[in-house]
């Protein structure tokens, strides 16, 4: 069998830029086993499975070592490949996922994707985690999948070198970390998941959905990515606590989260083909 596979850069206007995954078209799942040999040999943050059934869209994620059940910027690139080449007059997808449905729609020059919340809440360091950084951070935050270490200083976020091997043992599957950002940004962050077989992803938009935060410039420095998000949050409390140096006037009213990205060259095409499959027994 011979499944088309895109790989595509989201959050970027460049090609080589921004955070890359794959997207492969099924026509039905393969075995997990499989999907997983498949992401292990892209070896890039994410590959996303799609499968059209009738008018609904089916969608997993893979990272080189596990399934996950989120991921944003494979969710993007893979709503670009369906409403810009599957299906070039559609103007929403939704998308059946672990998380629920996911919905992703055309609105003028942009994408906007709907997404769930993860809110976490302040907790004591755990043990080993500054250690682990290679520095103390001010407060620290925690949710079901992350930990949230946040710090003073935006140059800090950008030297960290931390042990990764450590890291991968703290129990939770990643831990991102943030500060106010230097103008024109509002914060600068980087997310290390070892754990999950992502030493560091290249560029994330889980600071700010963690943190309810609406309307801001963020500096990923690890890539050079420039991620403008722009949304409204159920939870919004924490912004002054998070970003004192900065006063976010674009606060609106509670409801739902969304989060526009450009259409292309919001997300780039940098590679397009066909794996072939073998026969598996299907699941």
């Amino acid at each position: 069998m011979r499944a088309p596979i895109f790989q595509l850069d989201s959050f970027t206007t460049k090609r080589f830029a921004g955070n890359p995954a794959a997207v492969v078209v099924l026509e039905e799942f393969l075995p997990d086993a499989s999907m997983q040999a498949i992401a292990a040999e892209n070896n890039l943050a994410e590959t996303a499975f799609l499968v059209a059934a009738g008018t609904e869209h089916h969608l997993r994620w893979f990272t080189p070592t596990v399934e996950v059940k989120l991921c944003g910027h494979a969710t993007l690139a893979t709503a670009a490949i369906v409403m810009e080449r599957l299906e070039p007059n559609r103007e929403e997808v939704v998308f059946q996922s672990l998380s629920g449905p996911l919905t992703v729609r055309r609105s003028g020059s942009r994408y906007v994707m709907d997404f769930p919340a993860r809110r976490s809440d302040p907790v004591a360091a755990p043990a080993g985690l500054a250690e682990a950084l290679g520095a103390v951070p001010v407060e620290v935050h925690l949710n079901s999948f992350n930990y949230l270490a946040v710090f003073e200083d935006p140059q800090v976020v950008r030297t960290l070198r931390p042990d990764m091997n450590a890291i991968a043992h703290i129990e939770r599957e990643g831990v991102i970390v943030t500060a106010p950002g230097d103008p024109p940004y509002d914060f600068t962050s980087r997310y290390f998941a070892p754990a999950k077989g992502i030493p560091e992803d290249p560029l994330l938009g889980k600071p700010a959905r963690q943190d309810g935060l609406s309307r801001l410039p963020s500096l990923q420095p690890r890539r050079r990515g420039d991620l403008r998000i722009t949304w409204r949050a159920r939870q919004v409390g924490r912004l002054m606590r998070l970003l004192p140096r900065r006063r976010n006037r674009d606060l609106t009213l509670p409801g739902f989260r969304r989060w526009p990205k450009r259409r292309p060259p919001g997300v780039s095409t940098t590679l397009r083909g066909a794996s072939t499959v073998p026969p598996f027994s299907r699941c």
